[in-house]
């Protein structure tokens, strides 16, 4: 807390906001669920069941936050267990303000660069999609809006809607994820989560307990992993 609250005083200076202090990684995952945060700045070593990495993966199944790293820990496994939550920087202790200006402004860069502003959802007021071969139509007021299925990346519950998510466009419709899923090709998409359904052609990474599409983490639970292993073997 000794070392949080100096970096809070230095970002403080340097014009920034700090809008929580936390000690461990369960604490930091609420806060970032319930305020938007532009970067997440978390010790390897936190104490807790959740150290700085778990935290991390768990932040990252919802927020876009960006992720720097304080460490003094050089262990080589550590160090790629960090890489795979693809952080934007590393600041080894001891550091100086300047180190922490850098990676702060580093990160903002990297921010506009790879997280381009995504338009505001889409939405579809009537539960009428139309899923024809390759491509599903989703009735907009008085047009039908196409979306290729090789293009859904994947798609997220929100309550009795769905989300579907293509590279830089989402699209908001009032059905459930369950109903939305049965009208899907089962060789292509597959529930990873209660709250994930995804297209596995587009899969990059896979973790012990999330996935990685379209540069975003996404939960998976421990009883769909075996399904989804086996559905990888048949592409």
């Amino acid at each position: 807390m000794v070392i949080a609250s100096k970096i809070t005083l230095l970002l403080a200076n340097l014009g920034y906001t700090v809008n929580g202090i936390f000690s461990c990684g369960e604490e930091a995952v609420q806060h970032a669920r319930d305020f938007e945060v532009d970067i997440i700045l978390l010790d390897i070593n936190l104490k807790g069941k959740l150290d700085g990495i778990g935290t991390a993966m768990q932040a990252q199944t919802f927020t876009n936050a960006l992720v720097i790293y304080l460490t003094d820990n050089s262990d080589e496994a550590t160090f790629n267990r960090a890489k795979s939550t693809r952080p934007v920087g590393f600041i080894t202790k001891p550091f100086s303000e300047l180190d922490l200006q850098s990676s702060i402004e580093k990160a903002l860069c990297k921010k506009a660069e790879y997280h381009p502003k995504i338009d505001p959802p889409i939405r579809s007021a009537e539960t009428q999609q139309f899923i024809l071969g390759d491509r599903i139509f989703i009735k907009c007021r008085d047009k039908l809006i196409k979306i290729m299925i090789s293009d859904v990346l994947y798609i997220e519950a929100d309550r009795n809607y769905s989300r579907i998510f293509t590279t830089g466009k989402e699209f908001l419709l009032s059905i459930t994820l369950k109903s939305m899923e049965e009208k899907l090709p089962g060789n292509i998409f597959v529930r990873i989560h209660r709250s994930y359904c995804i297209n596995i052609t587009q899969i990059e990474e896979v973790g012990d307990s999330f996935v990685v599409i379209g540069g975003k983490p996404i939960p998976m639970s421990a009883g769909l992993k075996e399904n989804l292993f086996q559905r990888l073997q048949t592409i």
